[in-house]
């Protein structure tokens, strides 16, 4: 098994190195664990890990299954892509901050922003988490960027609505059904 893998690496162009004294600190791992590496971020060395775990679900009471997984560290590989390559920058500035105010509007407000971001990817939604005063909410709207913040309370519930605050631009709000709310986008965001 060993082999076939080093050979399918080195079929592949992969430089690796062998370390028989890996450790992964989880007894499940089965045959092969790994760890991608690197020299560039001084002690917090580890990008990626993580191995084969072909016996878990049998130890869990399954059949037989292979498996294997890995933990990356999304935050590692962003130094060392700024780090290597200045050129690429993430855009990271949300179209929308989306305020919530009373826990079932926060409640009401994570389904309204997964809905969003299904219906149009490329929308950008920054979403207020842990409640607030409206006003810190809108201070930190404004502080991410974005171009609008919608508002989602106990009225816009009730009424099956949103309203949507102009955060860069002086234009009066509007209060629209939130079903309109992705056509609304498409329209204004994205239809140049």
């Amino acid at each position: 098994h060993f082999d076939q893998l080093c050979q399918t690496l080195d079929d592949a162009g992969v430089s690796y190195e062998i370390n028989p004294r890996l450790v992964r600190g989880l007894d499940y791992y089965t045959h092969t664990v790994f760890e991608w590496v690197t020299d560039a971020l001084g002690s917090q060395n580890a990008i990626c890990a993580g191995g084969r775990f072909d016996g878990l679900v049998e130890l869990l009471g399954g059949k037989s299954t292979p498996g294997i997984g890995f933990a990356m560290g999304i935050e590692r590989l962003i130094v060392l892509i700024e780090k290597f390559n200045p050129s690429i920058k993430a855009d990271v500035e949300p179209h929308v901050y989306l305020i919530s105010v009373g826990a079932e509007a926060e409640k009401k407000a994570m389904l309204l922003a997964e809905k969003l971001r299904s219906a149009l990817p490329t929308l950008k939604v920054l979403m207020h988490c842990g409640a607030g005063a409206l006003k810190n909410q809108f201070k930190k709207a404004d502080k991410s960027g974005a171009t609008l913040a919608l508002v989602l309370g106990e009225e816009e519930i009730e009424n099956k609505t949103i309203t949507i605050k102009f955060l860069r631009e002086e234009k009066q709000q509007e209060t629209i059904k939130q079903t309109e709310l992705a056509q609304f986008f498409q329209t204004l965001l994205f239809s140049h």
